[in-house]
């Protein structure tokens, strides 16, 4: 999701196919976020301007803001939101939840990775390095967060407003955040899908006892 994978621009097969608009739409996001990581990658994430990145995306400056709000979002946001609620959604309804969830999460760690890994690396990176983009993930974890309530609700019949809920979704994100952040500040090495396991046991099992 959000906050390790890179942007997918494929369509499954068991999607509708986009409308022409709709894939227009898809190409220049996918535009100005391949401009936006080549800038970055030359000449650093404070050196690179809204308008280098309209500029080198073939667009306006208008248009980078009309599809990302600021340039920590260009950097953040992803397609596959809604790609993997809907995995989730179509997972055995008696299937155990955290086996659900662990699909889900592994499904969407190897499309990121397949896809460009070296952005996933610097997607990560840059949420260790820069201030800005930390604090955006750090914002976008409510928005992501109400998705992942809404697909629990759907799953378990429990209110999607409850305490119960809202703290397990929130604690979902938060994992997921700080595995990004544990990969990146160890230099990206490692397997993420070990990584993710070990987050997805502490939520399901609680702090292992005994030291590591």
């Amino acid at each position: 999701m959000t906050f390790m994978t890179a942007a997918h621009t494929s369509t499954p097969a068991d999607r509708p196919t986009m409308g022409l608009r709709e894939r227009k739409k898809l190409k220049t996001r996918q535009a100005i976020r391949t401009a936006t990581y080549a800038l970055i990658e030359e000449l650093g994430y404070d050196a690179t301007t809204i308008e280098q990145i309209a500029d080198r995306a073939e667009v306006s400056p208008s248009t980078v803001f009309r599809y990302f709000p600021t340039k920590e979002d260009i950097v953040l946001t992803d397609e596959y939101d809604e790609i993997m609620l809907e995995e989730l959604r179509a997972r055995p309804v008696d299937e155990p939840w955290m086996d659900s969830l662990r699909h889900v999460m592994h499904k969407a760690l190897a499309l990121g990775m397949s896809d460009e890994p070296e952005v996933s690396r610097l997607r990560a990176r840059l949420g260790v390095e820069v201030p800005a983009v930390r604090a955006r993930m750090m914002e976008s974890m409510s928005a992501a967060g109400l998705l992942i309530r809404q697909a629990v609700a759907a799953r378990t019949g429990l209110d999607q407003d409850s305490l119960e809920v809202r703290v397990f979704a929130m604690s979902l994100m938060g994992g997921l955040m700080e595995v990004s952040l544990y990969w990146a500040e160890n230099g990206c090495e490692g397997e993420l899908n070990d990584l993710m396991d070990r987050a997805m046991d502490v939520l399901e099992h609680g702090l292992p006892t005994g030291n590591p």
